[in-house]
């Protein structure tokens, strides 16, 4: 078995081209986020930087939506990322912004 059949995620990178990944401002010092990764959307808010734009593309994204990608920052993603789970409503509304089907037949 694949890595990519353990994990669907590691094909795709969909999510992370697809909505502004936003978070308390502190959160991003409490994980350990590089500042240069983050961009303040407002006094309260941060966000991912790349994330803020009218077609979102996380700057922690490695490699090309649709293929083999990951996330260059995964232990010190921030909670929206660690929110969106393989096969839920988001991950399907993002893959079909991308133009891919929705993932079945995962796990619970």
């Amino acid at each position: 078995m694949s890595s990519s059949d353990a994990n669907p995620c590691l094909d795709c990178g969909a999510c992370c081209a697809s909505f502004r990944v936003s978070f308390y401002w502190s959160e991003a010092e409490a994980r350990g986020l590089p500042a240069e990764l983050t961009e303040q959307v407002n006094p309260w808010f941060s966000c991912m930087a790349g994330t803020n734009d009218a077609r979102p593309h996380c700057i922690a994204l490695a490699g090309s939506v649709g293929q083999q990608v990951g996330c260059t920052v995964y232990e010190q993603r921030p909670e929206p990322c660690r929110e969106v789970q393989a096969g839920d409503g988001q991950c399907a509304k993002a893959r079909a912004r991308h133009g891919m089907t929705a993932l079945s037949g995962l796990p619970g």
